[in-house]
């Protein structure tokens, strides 16, 4: 039976699909380079961890494709003093990465054996200062503010409630939009009294692709007569 050389996935993974989307800040492609993903992959799908592709999780939930978690680590800009918010653990690997950039990072995941799997794949790779919160994004009860928040899952527009987490002068990745035509943008809030608009936040287009909704911000049924 032959044995995956995973560093050497990892090494390819960087080379051949993460830079050539732009993904070039050295501290995202060393994390990217030295994080074991496939720690964060089910047996079934391990050697499946580097490929360009989603890889499914229960409850229907997926791992998003490597380029994509670059980007969206790139389009932050997460700085080592910083406190993160990611709505999303998911498999934890994007919590992780995100916590070798940050001071702090707090996740919430709404499935309670999803969270549980991330908690312990976090503290094997030796991640202190990334918690993870078992709460649904549209009902947890919090007055903290972020420096960046990371969105793991589609909306159809920005939820109000999103910008109240998202510190003065704060960025958030999120991809937004009607499917098939959806947009990754990155959001900065306004300071000051208008820090909880989104109207008043600079929004950035970053690129265009299609991704399941996050549970609770899908479009709204319309029927038509």
């Amino acid at each position: 039976m032959t044995t995956m050389d995973y560093a050497k996935a990892r090494e390819l993974m960087v080379e051949q699909q993460v830079r050539p989307w732009d993904v070039l800040d050295p501290r995202i492609l060393d994390v990217l380079s030295t994080l074991p993903r496939e720690a964060f992959v089910a047996e079934a799908h391990r050697k499946l961890a580097y490929s360009d592709v989603p890889l499914p999780l229960a409850h229907g939930e997926f791992m998003m494709k490597p380029v994509l978690e670059g980007r969206s680590l790139q389009s932050l800009d997460v700085q080592v003093g910083e406190s993160v918010l990611e709505i999303g653990t998911g498999s934890g690997f994007l919590t992780a990465c995100l916590g070798r950039l940050a001071r702090e990072v707090v996740s919430i995941e709404r499935h309670a054996d999803l969270a549980d799997a991330a908690r312990a794949r976090l503290v094997e790779q030796g991640v202190n200062n990334a918690s993870v919160v078992h709460a649904d994004a549209f009902t947890w009860d919090n007055s903290r503010r972020f420096d960046a928040i990371c969105v793991t899952g589609a909306v159809d527009r920005i939820p109000a409630r999103f910008m109240e987490w998202l510190a003065p002068g704060g960025r958030m990745f999120v991809i937004r939009g009607r499917s098939p035509a959806m947009e990754a943008v990155r959001l900065t809030s306004a300071r000051g009294d208008a820090c909880n608009d989104v109207n008043a936040a600079r929004i950035e287009s970053l690129f265009e692709i299609d991704l399941p909704y996050l549970a609770g911000a899908a479009p709204v049924p319309t029927f038509e007569f």
